[in-house]
């Protein structure tokens, strides 16, 4: 079927307005954080798989960290074994560290891969135990709570935080011209298995690869101000200021932090993207107004891509 004049120049638009944002990008390293909706929504989860796959295929080197909560959630109910969390955390002993190693490294893990190949894709799933990917340390938590005359620290099991990224594993993959698809489970000194949020994986794993992006998915439409209207091209100093104000507060106080964190490591751009919009992955990237809010060192960062 023939397209429309109309049609015909409004594709040739959008892939004129792609050109130069695949010329820069080309070799680069782009980190990726799959969670929310995009999860679940099967609509999303294809049009995601898509987003990676044409990224790979102009060149560009993306790499998939994902999370799990609501899944492990839910296998965690069906075995009746309680489900408690602490400042958003979720309290890990080792009955529900086996619990999230089967759903994290396995199923969910395994899903992501296949979602991907059946796409056309050439994809390989790695937890952050493979090849000792992921060092992890135990996190500990701490206790501020009015009347203590010290802090108290708080042990919340297998729960961890990263200590370092091995990226050759990363990079022997990407050299096989795979996409890795990574769990975010790290190991210990001592071999146990540690619970980490995706988020900071996702960061470090960009950090350490001194990746050009990393773009964290999200269910909003990205970091809003008091109005509720989304702020982008944001400087590290003007996010520090919006921290400082209470602008930036809640839920999404640990996700910017975690951006934050990347770029002032050295990754040269964040992105908080609405992972609900379909292809939100490809529109952030590929076009000038992009579906979410960019954080960047640069002081005019309102002028950057």
């Amino acid at each position: 079927m023939s397209l429309d004049s109309k049609s015909a120049l409004r594709i040739a638009q959008v892939l004129n307005e792609a050109l130069p944002y695949i010329q820069r990008f080309t070799g680069k390293t782009i980190v990726v954080k799959f969670g929310g909706n995009a999860m679940v929504d099967e609509t999303l989860q294809n049009s995601f798989a898509r987003d990676i796959i044409l990224m790979k295929l102009v060149g560009m080197n993306p790499v998939v960290v994902h999370g799990g909560g609501p899944q492990i959630g839910e296998l965690l109910q069906k075995l009746n074994i309680e489900s408690r969390f602490i400042d958003g955390m979720r309290v890990t002993d080792s009955e529900t560290m086996d619990v999230v190693e089967m759903v994290l490294g396995g199923t969910v893990n395994k899903q992501i891969v296949n979602l991907i190949n059946k796409n056309g894709g050439r994809a390989v799933g790695v937890t952050g135990k493979d090849g000792l990917l992921i060092k992890a340390k135990k996190l500990k938590i701490k206790n501020e709570a009015a009347g203590l005359h010290a802090s108290e620290i708080i042990d919340i099991g297998h729960v961890g935080e990263v200590e370092s990224v091995n990226t050759d594993v990363i990079d022997m993959l990407i050299r096989g011209d795979f996409i890795p698809v990574i769990a975010p489970i790290g190991v210990g000194r001592d071999g146990a298995s540690y619970n980490i949020n995706a988020d900071l994986v996702a960061g470090k794993i960009a950090e350490y690869l001194q990746a050009e992006k990393l773009m964290l998915l999200t269910n909003v439409a990205g970091l809003q101000d008091k109005n509720g209207k989304v702020l982008t091209g944001l400087s590290t100093l003007q996010v520090d200021g919006l921290i400082a104000d209470g602008t930036i507060y809640g839920g999404m106080l640990p996700k910017i932090a975690c951006a934050l964190d990347a770029v002032k490591a050295g990754v040269t751009s964040a992105h908080i993207i609405d992972g609900r919009v379909p292809h939100a992955v490809l529109l952030e990237i590929f076009t000038d107004s992009g579906v979410g809010t960019l954080i960047t060192n640069s002081a005019n960062a309102e002028q950057a891509d």
